[in-house]
C-alpha cells in the first residue's frame, strides 16, 4: 500500500500556470516525497485531505534552490524549484535548512535521470527569465547544473532589496540550534533551524539576535551558531589545541561516565570527540576507556556532518547537542560494538578538567522550586519513579511525582529536569520546575486530572466512541511530532506514560526520564532497559534506539486505545514475544479498529526503521482519516 517515504512536511507551491492566463497564487500543501514521485496534498481540518498534485521521480530533469531579487510574497521564504515535464514547479521551504535536504533528497533519487546541462537559477516571471531575460519558457538555462551537489551552484547575488534590511556585511546570521521559550520579558523565542540576524555577541552567555519579523530579544548563546558551521570556539566542550593522550588523561581524571571533549584531529580541518565510558566490553565486565569518533563531512557542496552513524547536521553545535540528548548506541548480543556511540555525551569537559556550564535554557534558580511553596495533598498513585501526590504551587493545582533515591542520582536528575525544561507544547504534560531541596527530590508537572491514559481505557470501556479514540491517537501523535522535531527520542511510549486532561486531552508524559528506570515492565540488558512488549526488533537485538523506534512504539500505543486498556500480548513472556517478532508475527487487529487504522498499525510494525513513517507523516494520515471514520 505505501511505497518508502524519504521525507514529508507543510510547505508553500505556487500554481504552475502551465497556461498564460492562469492564475498566480501561494497554497500551503503537505508535500511526501516516496521512491516514486513527489505528491502534495490539501489538508482540511476535520476532512479528508486531497491529492492536488503528482509527479513521477523518473520525469524530473533537475531540481535545485532559486535565487529571487524581490520580496518574497508568501510566507515561507526559502523557495527551490523542480522541472518536470516541461512544467516547473515553485516550491517555498519554512527555513533553508528544510530546503536543502528536499534539494539533496531529490537530486539523489534523480541523479540516473536524462537531466538538464543548465538550469535557470531565478524565477521565471512576467514572461521572461529574471536571471537571464530569454522569454522562452523552455529555453536552456544560464546556469551549470550540478545533478550531484548539495544545491552547489550558488546563483549570482542580485540587487539587494532595501526592505529586506538583513545584508548588512557588518551584520551576522545564526541558525537556532533548537527551541527555546522566554522566561523574561527582554528574551526572544527561537525555533530550531530557522536563522536570525546577530545583533550583539558582547555578552558571552546571552546573545541580541533579531528574528524575521525584527523582534529583537536576548537568547542563550549556546542555543544558536553562526551560519559557518565551525564557529564553535565559545562552546566550553571544544578544546582546541589539545593532543589524544592529553585527552584521555584529562577524561580518565573526571571519570564519569559520558564526559567529553571535541577537539582538533591531526588532520587540519578535522575534529574529533573523545568520550569517557565505563560500558561492559567483550567479558561482561566494564572496562573504563575514553573512546574517539571522527567528526566526518558529507562530500557536497555545503557542509554536513555526523558522527559514527549518519544523522547528518548542517553545524557541528547541532550535531553535539542531539547526541547530549539522545543515546545512539548500538551493541549486538555478542558484545561487538556496531555503528553508533558506545554512550551518550552527558558532561562537556574543559582543557583545565572540571565540568563545563552551558547556559542550557532556564538557570536553576529560576527551576528550582522552594519547598516552602509547595502544599503536599493526597497519593494519586505510584509510578516507576516513586509516590505521585497532588499539590499546589503559587495557588495552582499540580502534580508533584517524588524520585525514589534508589532511582537516579541527584545529577542525572538534574540534567533530565533541565532538557524536559526546554521543551514546551500543548500535547507534553508541562514541567513546572524541580524541588531539590528536600528528600525526596520531586518534579512539579501540570496537574492532569484523568490519570493515566491506561487507566483511563480501561475505566470508559464500553463508552468510547470511534472520534474519541481516534482522538487520542491524534494527540499523542501531535506530541510525537513535536518531539521528532527537536531531535528527542521518547524511549519509553505507551499508554502508560501518557496523561489525560478533565477536558480529555491526552498528553505526553515521563520522556526522556525512563532510561534510569527499572520495574517489572522492563528488562534490563548490558547496554540498556526497555519494555519489550513496546519495543522495536532494533531496540530488542542491538539497544537502537531512534524516533523511528519511538514509531513503533506508538502503534502498540494505537493497539492498546482500540483494545480499550488490554495490556498487549497479556499472555505471553518476553522471551515469547520476542521470538513471534522474530518470526514476523505482529499484534493482531483489535476488533474496534477500522481497517484503515490497523493498516496505520502495521505500517508503525514494519521490520526495517527506515520503512516506517515519521510521526509528522503519521500525523497527517490520522487527520485525514478524522474526516470520514
Amino acid at each position: 500500500m505505501y511505497s518508502l517515504v524519504i521525507l514529508n512536511g507543510t510547505m508553500i507551491k505556487k500554481s504552475q500556470q502551465k497556461k498564460r492566463t492562469s492564475p498566480c497564487n501561494y497554497k500551503e500543501r503537505f508535500f511526501v516525497l516516496d521512491t516514486e514521485e513527489l505528491k502534495y496534498s490539501e489538508c482540511r481540518p476535520g476532512k479528508k485531505s486531497i491529492l492536488k498534485g503528482c509527479i513521477k521521480l523518473c520525469s524530473i530533469k533537475c531540481v535545485e534552490t532559486v535565487f529571487s531579487d524581490l520580496p518574497i510574497p508568501c510566507t515561507f521564504k526559502y523557495p527551490f524549484q523542480v522541472f518536470h515535464d516541461n512544467h516547473f514547479l515553485y516550491i517555498f521551504a519554512p527555513d533553508n535548512n528544510c530546503r536543502l535536504r528536499w534539494v539533496q533528497a531529490i537530486k539523489e533519487e534523480t541523479k540516473n535521470n536524462k537531466l538538464v546541462e543548465k538550469y535557470h537559477p531565478q524565477f521565471w516571471m512576467d514572461g521572461k527569465w529574471r536571471c537571464c531575460q530569454q522569454s522562452n519558457k523552455l529555453a536552456k538555462g544560464c546556469h551549470v547544473y550540478d545533478p550531484l551537489g548539495y544545491a552547489s551552484k550558488k546563483p549570482l547575488p542580485g540587487i539587494p532589496d532595501a526592505e529586506v534590511g538583513l545584508h548588512d556585511a557588518l551584520q551576522k546570521m545564526v541558525i537556532a540550534l533548537q527551541n527555546y521559550t522566554p522566561f523574561r520579558d527582554k528574551e526572544l523565542a527561537l525555533q530550531k533551524d530557522k536563522e536570525y540576524t546577530l545583533m550583539d555577541s558582547s555578552n558571552p552567555e546571552w546573545w541580541n539576535v533579531r528574528d524575521e519579523k525584527g523582534n529583537t530579544g536576548l537568547v542563550p548563546s549556546t542555543h544558536v551558531t553562526e551560519k559557518s558551521g565551525k564557529n564553535f570556539e565559545r562552546f566550553e566542550w571544544y578544546n582546541k589545541n589539545i593532543t589524544r593522550g592529553e585527552a584521555e588523561d584529562i577524561l580518565f581524571k573526571e571519570a564519569k561516565e559520558g564526559a567529553f571533549m571535541v577537539r582538533n584531529s591531526r588532520q587540519t580541518g578535522v575534529y574529533t570527540v573523545s568520550v569517557f565510558t565505563k560500558a561492559p566490553g567483550s567479558n561482561g565486565e566494564k572496562n573504563p576507556c575514553v573512546k574517539h569518533y571522527q567528526i566526518r563531512q558529507t562530500e557536497t557542496g555545503e557542509p554536513t556532518f555526523y558522527l559514527a552513524e549518519k544523522y547528518l547536521f548542517q553545524t557541528i553545535p547541532e550535531l553535539i547537542y542531539y547526541h547530549q540528548h539522545n543515546a545512539a548506541v548500538c551493541v549486538c548480543v555478542y558484545m561487538c560494538y556496531l555503528a553508533g556511540l558506545i554512550t551518550r555525551l552527558r558532561h562537556p569537559v574543559t582543557q583545565a578538567g572540571g565540568f563545563s556550564q552551558e547556559t542550557a535554557g532556564p538557570s536553576q534558580d529560576e527551576w528550582e522550586v522552594d519547598p516552602e511553596d509547595l502544599d503536599f495533598g493526597l497519593q494519586l498513585g505510584s509510578g516507576q519513579f516513586g509516590l505521585v501526590l497532588q499539590g499546589r504551587w503559587r495557588e495552582k493545582k499540580v502534580a508533584l511525582k517524588m524520585i525514589k533515591e534508589e532511582c537516579m542520582s541527584n545529577e542525572e536528575f538534574k540534567e533530565e529536569a533541565r532538557i524536559m525544561m526546554r521543551l514546551y507544547h500543548s500535547k507534553l504534560v508541562q514541567l513546572y520546575g524541580v524541588c531539590t531541596q528536600r528528600s525526596p527530590m520531586c518534579l512539579v508537572l501540570e496537574f492532569m486530572e484523568n490519570g493515566c491514559l491506561s487507566d483511563y481505557l480501561r475505566t470508559k470501556k464500553g463508552t468510547l466512541s470511534q472520534d474519541a479514540m481516534l482522538e487520542m491517537c491524534l494527540d499523542v501523535s501531535e506530541g510525537m511530532a513535536y518531539l521528532e522535531m527537536s531531535n528527542f527520542i521518547h524511549r519509553d511510549l505507551a499508554a502508560r506514560n501518557c496523561l489525560v486532561s478533565k477536558n480529555n486531552v491526552v498528553k505526553l508524559s515521563d520522556f526522556g526520564m525512563t532510561r534510569y528506570v527499572l520495574d517489572d515492565q522492563y528488562t534490563s540488558s548490558l547496554c540498556s532497559k526497555f519494555p519489550v512488549k513496546w519495543s522495536a526488533p532494533e531496540v530488542i537485538k542491538y539497544c537502537k534506539f531512534s524516533s523511528k523506534s519511538d514509531v513503533w512504539s506508538f502503534g502498540v500505543l494505537m493497539w492498546e486505545v482500540y483494545t480499550e486498556g488490554r495490556l498487549p500480548y497479556e499472555n505471553r513472556s518476553n522471551t515469547e514475544v520476542v521470538e513471534s517478532l522474530n518470526a514476523g508475527m505482529r499484534l493482531l487487529k483489535p476488533k474496534l479498529a477500522p481497517e484503515a487504522v490497523y493498516l496505520l498499525m502495521e505500517w508503525c510494525w514494519k521490520e526495517k526503521p527506515v520503512d516506517r513513517p515519521s510521526f509528522a507523516l503519521l500525523l497527517h494520515e490520522l487527520s485525514s482519516l478524522s474526516s470520514y471514520l
